[in-house]
């Protein structure tokens, strides 16, 4: 199959050349996550490693499939991190889709043990996005004394089950998050216990993923752009487009940034967790900023009445719940105090 040529170039499909066609066919997705699966396998081989001088490129891959359809952008993005994290350890992926399943929550534990010939999983892993479409993930399981092994799973054997009925998300509809069961479900090792979250590439991960939102928040500006060019704009519209453009520019200047670091090798540990936390910051507010100036700018009438702008806004608005907010903003006051001297 075809795959795409995309050469180096900065964030949204509407300046790099290459790009239209890619955010054509993530356009043509529509919300529907097995057609999205299915551009995540097409790009897997066009799409370069993050870290090794091509991280531009991958994001801006990632920016422009978010822009048109994020259902798309979430099942591309994860599929990408779990080959990239793959890579990292040294460990060849099965053919297939990927997801990753890192995340963790109260009253669920699921742990890893080995047995002869290998490891089994046990427990309920929360969050496990798009498990009953695809056929890998690489999921994190404690190995004990509060260590954490990530470990590569084929989600299609018996002892892998999807628990059905927990996702009633109106954003992010048919991307199905809900909780996995692991009943001694073989699994293979990827990386010593702790590397997962030590190696640089965690980091360069969750910037990814603030890749996507900021190329859904561009999607939601472009609706705005039009309806400024459909009739004659009054200051305030004029306000409000030019706000988020400010938003977008200052999150596309951050993403720009923190792409050069990662390929220059000043992105790993402490300083690629502190980037990390500040460009996802960064990037989440001026999406939420976005958020609320197109609904002060177009009214309820695209949300009400055009099907992709009110899929496109639910969508973003949950996928942004990947940022905690307070919480990480919290996060990285305690990690700049920690590091000593004032850093501005």
């Amino acid at each position: 199959m075809d795959t795409f040529s995309l050469p180096e170039a900065d964030f949204g499909a509407q300046e790099v050349p290459g790009l239209p066609e890619l955010s054509q066919r993530a356009a043509a997705v529509r919300g529907c996550a097995s057609a999205g699966l299915t551009l995540a396998e097409e790009l897997a081989a066009a799409a370069p490693y993050p870290g090794q001088g091509r991280t531009k490129r991958l994001w801006s891959i990632l920016a422009t499939v978010a822009a048109a359809d994020l259902t798309a952008a979430r099942s591309v993005e994860p599929h990408l991190d779990a080959l990239a994290i793959l890579e990292q350890a040294g460990t060849s992926a099965d053919p297939g889709t990927w997801g990753v399943f890192a995340a963790e929550g109260p009253g669920t534990e699921l742990t890893a043990t080995p047995v002869a010939g290998g490891w089994e999983l046990s427990g309920r892993k929360p969050w496990c996005s798009l498990a009953s479409s695809l056929d890998h993930a690489v999921v994190t399981a404690h190995t004990g004394a509060g260590r954490r092994r990530a470990f590569a799973v084929d989600l299609r054997q018996a002892a892998v089950t999807p628990v059905p009925g927990t996702w009633i998300s109106r954003g992010l509809a048919d991307v199905d998050s809900g909780p996995v069961d692991f009943a001694s479900a073989a699994a293979r090792p990827v990386g010593d216990d702790n590397w997962y979250l030590r190696r640089p590439g965690f980091a360069w991960g969750g910037i990814g993923v603030a890749a996507c939102w900021y190329g859904g928040a561009a999607g939601v500006a472009r609706r705005m752009f039009s309806a400024a060019q459909e009739r004659e704009p009054d200051q305030i519209a004029h306000l409000l487009l030019g706000r988020a453009d400010a938003r977008l520019q200052a999150a596309r200047a951050a993403l720009d940034s923190a792409a050069a670091a990662v390929d220059a090798g000043r992105a790993e540990g402490r300083d690629g967790a502190l980037l990390a936390q500040r460009v996802r910051g960064i990037v989440a507010d001026a999406a939420a900023e976005v958020l609320t100036l197109a609904d002060h700018g177009l009214g309820p009438g695209p949300l009400a009445l055009e099907e992709d702008h009110a899929r496109r806004t639910a969508d973003l608005r949950i996928y942004l719940r990947q940022h905690h907010a307070e919480r990480d903003f919290a996060a990285l006051g305690r990690s700049l105090l920690q590091g000593g001297g004032a850093p501005w």
